[in-house]
């Protein structure tokens, strides 16, 4: 990432250049446009090339905003798929800036999680034990959207 030339390429917030989030295993690219897009997707498949790593372009997805229409999105050759929502960091985000699939899915999980400690919650009568039950597995599922 830091051999790529990309001073120019990105959004600017704050008063910096943002061209890129990198969280584990993904990497997330922004841009104001999609034919910066397609050139930032070149130069970092040619540097990942580099070292001996290869773009997985069935994993491969792009996101746009509103106010475009139609984006066509291709990386030699093959077309990239356009998603409209995905989960990063444990929260959906979406480019409509839609709350509520993630209050549904986070009440999902807290749901999940209350149902795999019912029947302990249930049987035991200690107070203190229940209620850390509770805040570990589903205030958790609740607020972070945590799987079990």
């Amino acid at each position: 990432m830091r051999t790529l030339e990309w001073d120019n390429m990105g959004v600017k917030i704050d008063g910096r250049q943002i061209h890129h989030l990198r969280f584990a295993d993904d990497v997330i690219l922004i841009t104001p446009d999609i034919s910066r897009a397609e050139c930032m997707l070149a130069d970092f498949d040619k540097a990942c090339g580099k070292i001996g790593l290869r773009l997985n372009l069935k994993k491969t997805m792009f996101m746009k905003n509103g106010l475009v229409s139609f984006a066509l999105f291709m990386l030699n050759g093959t077309n990239v798929f356009e998603c409209s929502s995905y989960v990063c960091l444990g929260r959906e985000i979406n480019m409509m800036n839609d709350l509520a699939p993630e209050l549904s899915r986070r009440k999902r999980a807290a749901w999940g999680a209350f149902k795999s400690i019912e029947d302990v919650v249930k049987r035991t009568k200690n107070t203190r034990l229940r209620a850390h039950l509770f805040d570990s597995t589903v205030l958790l599922a609740l607020t972070c959207a945590s799987e079990i």
